[in-house]
């Protein structure tokens, strides 16, 4: 890591004119600050960011892309981010063609117009228009590259089923018990046309519920601390960090 920052330092005028916009990151100290300048270092020597269809990606927009999703990792390992080597910035919403099975066994290919997507063994996929609205315009439980690293955490295990490796001392049990009684309250409130206490697309599956449960812990805590207390406290055990905003 010492060689990784000594060969590969980030221009101190980007990091400073990058960070001090990003709006999820006004929480940390300067501490905090230089560690997270440290992981994005290596983020950025261990994985590749390309633009495609034209997209013509500058180093600012590596840093505030690597920056965010190193907010994740800040208290955790760099292990957390292994496995997979690409982020993809797509200039805007991107169109995908997937495969899915219905009830009856008949497979049909459905063409989906995403903001991101993270493959369990491949790249992160992100639009660059979500990410820098999301990045310098934040919107309380919205953050596209959040998300999709989310997901790469929850990932590790070989599954993506909302129950990432947590940290020691951590109960498995505790964590399952509470993400599903919450997980349950949601998908019942969506079912019933209810006004949701989160972004209703959580109640999508338990992995989405636990990505979009990330984006409010980092970018509207409060929200997720008086409708979900349990799970505000679990998530700050895992992340290890008590964000306030």
């Amino acid at each position: 890591m010492r060689r990784i920052l000594r060969r590969n330092p980030i221009p101190h005028l980007i990091w400073h004119s990058v960070t001090r916009q990003i709006v999820v990151l006004r929480g940390l100290d300067a501490v905090q600050m230089a560690h997270l300048r440290e992981l994005t270092t290596w983020f950025l020597h261990s994985k590749s960011i390309n633009g495609v269809q034209g997209l013509d990606v500058t180093l600012s927009m590596r840093v505030a892309v690597a920056a965010q999703a190193c907010l994740l990792i800040l208290n955790l390992d760099i292990d957390y981010f292994d496995n997979w080597v690409e982020v993809i910035l797509y200039p805007g919403a991107f169109r995908v063609n997937h495969e899915q099975m219905d009830a009856i066994g008949l497979v049909h290919n459905e063409a989906s117009v995403l903001t991101g997507e993270s493959w369990l063994r491949g790249p992160v996929i992100l639009s660059w228009d979500d990410v820098e609205r999301d990045t310098y315009h934040s919107q309380a439980g919205h953050n596209v590259v959040l998300h999709e690293f989310a997901h790469k955490l929850d990932g590790l295990n070989g599954v993506t089923n909302g129950m990432p490796p947590l940290r020691r001392g951590m109960s498995r049990k505790r964590w399952a018990e509470v993400l599903n009684e919450a997980y349950d309250i949601l998908c019942l409130q969506v079912a019933a046309g209810e006004s949701a206490f989160i972004n209703p697309y959580a109640a999508t599956s338990p992995a989405e519920f636990f990505a979009v449960l990330s984006e409010y812990f980092f970018t509207a805590p409060d929200i997720l601390k008086n409708c979900c207390p349990s799970v505000y406290m679990q998530l700050a055990l895992f992340y290890r960090q008590a964000v306030a905003r």
